[in-house]
């Protein structure tokens, strides 16, 4: 009897740890773009006479948020760079020649996140790489969770974050222009984020 009362404390061990595992795993929520609310505004420069603005579009990205250990969340990004959109039809045509992003060559820019920083409650540095026009750098983007919770129209469970940081341009090799149109890009984006 004693033998079989140690298997079946070992074997509660066993399911017990397995369940742990499992939790553990739960624990990490994958999340998707909603690229229908989310936009990547850019500003620059413009001679010092403004700051001129433009948007990113063709976005996707995988968010995975572990909230037991927040620095082992991730975040992936790519932006189509042909769908740039800077409100001028030839500035956009511009953007795409080897002056800037060359996207003959280069069509996306993608971000992976390499460390996550809590700051505070709802904030965080998040740091990952920058490949962009064939070249890879470290950005850091400051950013804020505005809120989470169901979707009151959809269901579906949503979480926002605001973010911005600053890219400099020439880190990537798109010097054209540096310093009379700005070398450092700043970066705004607003995102939702639907849980899988």
């Amino acid at each position: 009897m004693f033998l079989s009362v140690k298997k079946s404390v070992a074997a509660l061990a066993i399911v017990a740890g397995l369940s742990s595992a499992a939790l553990s795993v739960q624990a990490a929520e994958t999340y998707k773009f909603d690229t229908e609310h989310t936009s990547v505004v850019f500003a620059v420069s413009h001679l010092g006479f403004s700051n001129f603005q433009g948007r990113f579009g063709g976005i996707d990205g995988e968010l995975v948020l572990d909230r037991d250990a927040p620095a082992n969340s991730s975040l992936t990004v790519t932006i189509d760079l042909t769908a740039v959109d800077s409100g001028v039809a030839a500035l956009d045509g511009h953007l795409q020649t080897p002056d800037f992003f060359n996207t003959a060559e280069f069509p996306t820019a993608t971000f992976k996140s390499t460390s996550v920083e809590l700051t505070g409650d709802k904030t965080a540095k998040v740091t990952g790489d920058l490949t962009l026009h064939g070249v890879t750098s470290p950005v850091t983007l400051d950013v804020t969770l505005n809120g989470e919770g169901a979707h009151p129209m959809s269901g579906l469970y949503i979480a926002g974050f605001s973010a911005t940081g600053t890219v400099t341009r020439s880190a990537f090799g798109m010097n054209y222009l540096v310093p009379a149109v700005g070398d450092d890009v700043e970066l705004r984006i607003e995102s939702e984020w639907v849980r899988q």
